[in-house]
């Protein structure tokens, strides 16, 4: 099949998709290799691109949201399928990042995080077993707006900052993986213990990753972009805002932490995500305590600690 993009095919539509293989990466990472027949036409912009998993019901059973029927996902019907489930047929879904996609192969590699507490997400992704059945919304490369879901936007940036906790490390390692050569990079990777680090091939990327241990979460992220911020004063006052800005004062408790703005001129572009507060302290040190240009600041709160993780 051809991905022939036209005008009023939707961006995402969903596909139905078999556990292929799962392995255990690490102590708190598992990879899911999934397979579709639908597959050669799932979107291949990546970076950090989000797509929905939406888990199957506790008798292996996929719920209903148009995916056999071509209609609805010409119409890019299923979210509204979904929400007028029944609640007992509703399954819920959870955001991931692509993490590879091989349309020709017809395969897509998914990274969960496995913790203690798992949320359904995880408890699923752990007992994963080839042949497992399970739904995938994401991209479809036959949309002129496939793209959609992507928040790595760095325009003219040369020189990148990347931070993120455990749940950003998909999407870090991707879009690492994806950046053409001769870019100045430091990311930043907090996750559980120092076996959760990830090989990666990312020619000259300085990739320094943080074990947590019995630290609290986020400390040693902040700490260590701290760190980063004094040592590269040049580059952060090159990307100094033009007048003083204000930062609205987010509640947590109320509002989601997401702000990725376009694609724009300059030298710097700061990438952050992972749990909340830590983002925001972070989103604060770059532009109220270094001055940055918040334009140059991508900043995504995925999840908040005490809260389970959101199906959004």
């Amino acid at each position: 099949m051809t991905a022939t993009a036209t005008a009023t095919r939707p961006a995402y539509r969903p596909y139905v998709a078999v556990v292929k293989e799962a392995r255990r990466l690490s102590p708190h990472f598992a990879r899911i290799t999934f397979t579709s027949a639908d597959f050669d036409v799932f979107g291949t912009d990546r970076r950090d691109q989000r797509i929905k998993i939406v888990l199957p019901g506790p008798d292996g059973q996929l719920c209903d949201i148009g995916q056999n029927d071509p209609s609805a996902i010409d119409n890019g019907e299923w979210y509204v399928r979904w929400r007028d489930l029944p609640d007992a047929k509703r399954m819920p879904f959870r955001t991931y990042t692509v993490r590879r996609i091989d349309p020709e192969a017809r395969e897509l590699d998914v990274d969960f995080v496995l913790h203690h507490d798992a949320g359904p997400a995880g408890a699923w992704a752990e007992a994963a077993a080839p042949g497992d059945s399970i739904l995938v919304v994401g991209p479809d490369a036959r949309s002129p707006e496939s793209a959609q879901g992507i928040d790595f936007h760095p325009g003219t940036a040369r020189r990148l900052l990347l931070a993120g906790d455990e749940t950003a490390a998909p999407a870090i390692c991707a879009v690492l993986e994806g950046l053409e050569p001769g870019m100045d990079v430091d990311a930043f990777i907090e996750v559980p213990t120092i076996d959760d680090a990830l090989p990666l091939a990312v020619g000259d990327a300085r990739v320094t990753w943080l074990a947590r241990d019995d630290r609290s979460h986020g400390e040693a992220l902040i700490e260590a972009v701290e760190g980063w911020t004094r040592a590269s004063g040049d580059v952060l006052a090159r990307a100094a805002a033009p007048r003083p800005q204000e930062l609205e004062d987010i509640d947590l408790e109320k509002e989601l932490l997401w702000d990725s703005p376009e694609d724009g001129e300059g030298e710097f572009y700061a990438w952050i995500a992972g749990e909340s507060s830590t983002v925001k302290t972070l989103r604060r040190m770059l532009v109220q305590g270094c001055g940055v240009d918040r334009k140059r600041v991508a900043f995504m709160g995925y999840w908040r600690e005490g809260q389970t993780e959101r199906s959004a």
